[in-house]
């Protein structure tokens, strides 16, 4: 069924009954006289396309203006479109804003336009009430009106003042379903209730309407509270996840716990790392970055496993030589670091030329250690597109064609807001969880007792001869935790000549000192320079 009262009446009295007819707000000032001749076409598709002579005569004037935007069901609206404006004659139309307006002077002016949404259905039928009131003296009016269906009917139609309205004089369907009207003498003020039926289905419905109660597209409504107040719940078991994730990984770096750093068979010691584990992996996986101190720690576990020999210079230089090639028992960090330090063709460089501008490339390395931890599964793959991704993007697409779909509809749009937002939060909740996964967790446990057991370490709880190797393979280790000076003071005192070979196998200068004095005092200048050396090849422009 299809309703006009009230304000809602504008756009189809003004295709019914002429210019003549308007909402309250509608302004008109004609004299006596004016006639107007209309006749209304309502096509399948529920426009209805109006042809209209407006006749006044001389020293009148008409004038009107009709809101295309009404009240509709308390604090609804209704929407009225007129296009195809078409006038000939003295006299104009326009739309302009929300206003369709019409100016005719003496003389005979023509109008053709179209109205759109004034069509919608309901079980049963569809109906067209139209009512308005007239805003001029008209001395005659003269319509017709055709629909697609010949079955057209006129349900009731009065003419009059308001509480005393009276039959329309000639109002009449014909056989071929056109649908005639005459009325004369109408006057300012007077109420035309015209009531037409239709089968269903008849044209086309196209009204545009939206109900401000309730039932509005971003209203307040019961759905719309449901929706996110499952959103919040939602929210609050990311965040709840988020919390208790986060603070598992925080709490495998706070365990007291010792990992016994030596594994004795009979009378000899080596040391041993958690599941193999090199030192700059073990850097990267206690703090998350491929730093340069990681870099410098896998620079100094290259010499100690006979790939690189460090000599000092001076007290601020060092050459750093070839022993042997990068083979297939260094993993590609470790080859990138080689070779960034000893390209092809290089057999031995000066720390100080290395700091030469452009020398050192250290993201391929770093790219190369974090690749490391993705194969081993000790770190979160951030570019890898897993289930929470494309959950997140599919929530989104569903929530923002809900909340297009439901606003156009005019239903709970709102509901589709709330499912777009889960979308979101569940694409950054991936973003904030830890970057260790739970195989990474584990081994960062074990890394963090390792390094507890290295520091109740004494060299007294291993025999002579395995002391020099020892020291030396735990070093890299106590480089990526800050510890290597307290390192170095533990083991100062050791006999390196109880391998029957005086000074570090790895760093020359030493070669006859019985113990690490010496070393104690000068390896710390030897890392800061080569943690240096990588840092600055990290800064733009270096």
């Amino acid at each position: 069924m299809l309703n006009f009262r009230g304000g809602a009446v504008g756009a189809l009295m003004l295709a019914v009954v002429g210019l003549f007819v308007a909402t309250p707000a509608a302004r008109a000032d004609n004299p006596p006289g004016v006639a107007i001749t209309a006749d209304v076409k309502l096509d399948d598709a529920g426009v209805l396309e109006v042809s209209e002579t407006v006749k006044v005569p001389s020293g009148g004037r008409f004038r009107m203006q009709v809101p295309l935007r009404v009240a509709f069901g308390g604090d609804g609206e209704r929407r009225f479109t007129v296009t195809d404006i078409a006038t000939t004659g003295p006299g104009s139309a326009k739309v302009d804003g929300d206003l369709f307006t019409v100016d005719a002077p003496p003389g005979d002016s023509s109008f053709k336009y179209n109205v759109h949404g004034t069509v919608a259905d309901a079980p049963g039928s569809q109906r067209f009430k139209w009512t308005g009131v007239v805003n001029t003296d008209v001395a005659s009016f003269d319509g017709s009106v055709i629909s697609p269906s010949y079955r057209m009917g006129v349900s009731d139609c009065n003419v009059g003042p308001a509480g005393g309205t009276r039959p329309c004089d000639d109002v009449r369907v014909e056989p071929d379903g056109v649908l005639t009207m005459r009325q004369t003498n109408l006057h300012r003020g007077d109420l035309i209730d015209l009531t037409l039926q239709l089968p269903p289905g008849t044209v086309r419905a196209n009204a545009d309407i939206s109900d401000g109660g309730n039932s509005a597209a971003f209203a307040i409504t019961t759905p719309v509270l449901i929706a996110f107040g499952v959103l919040v719940l939602a929210l609050a078991a990311f965040a709840g996840y988020l919390a208790w994730a986060r603070r598992q990984d925080a709490a495998a770096l706070e365990s007291p716990e010792r990992l016994d750093p030596v594994r004795r068979e009979g009378n000899r010691a080596e040391f041993v790392s958690p599941d193999g584990i090199l030192p700059g992996e073990a850097g990267l996986l206690l703090d998350g970055s491929a730093d340069a101190v990681d870099i410098a720690a896998t620079v100094v576990d290259l010499a100690v496993r006979r790939y690189l020999w460090v000599t000092p210079v001076s007290d601020s230089e060092w050459r750093i030589a070839r022993v042997n090639p990068a083979d297939d028992q260094l993993r590609e960090y470790e080859k990138q670091v080689y070779r960034q330090l000893l390209p092809e063709g290089t057999d031995a460089v000066l720390v100080s030329e290395l700091r030469a501008p452009g020398r050192i490339a250290v993201q391929p390395a770093r790219a190369a250690l974090h690749a490391d931890a993705l194969q081993r599964g000790t770190l979160v793959d951030r570019g890898r597109r897993g289930l929470a991704f494309w959950l997140g993007i599919a929530l989104i697409v569903v929530g923002v064609g809900a909340t297009v779909g439901l606003a156009i509809a005019h239903g709970y749009a709102l509901v589709g807001v709330a499912i777009a937002v889960g979308g979101a939060a569940m694409l950054m909740l991936g973003r904030y969880l830890p970057a260790r996964t739970a195989a990474g967790r584990t081994l960062a446990t074990q890394i963090r007792a390792l390094q507890n057991g290295l520091d109740a370490q004494r060299p007294d709880q291993v025999p002579p001869a395995d002391r020099e190797l020892l020291f030396s393979r735990a070093l890299p280790f106590t480089i990526i935790g800050g510890r290597a000076d307290n390192w170095i003071r533990t083991f100062r005192d050791v006999d390196l000549t109880a391998d029957q070979q005086a000074g570090l196998y790895w760093f020359g200068g030493f070669e006859r000192d019985r113990n690490l004095h010496r070393f104690a005092g000068h390896f710390p200048y030897f890392i800061t320079a080569i943690e240096g050396l990588f840092a600055d090849a990290n800064r733009p422009g270096m």
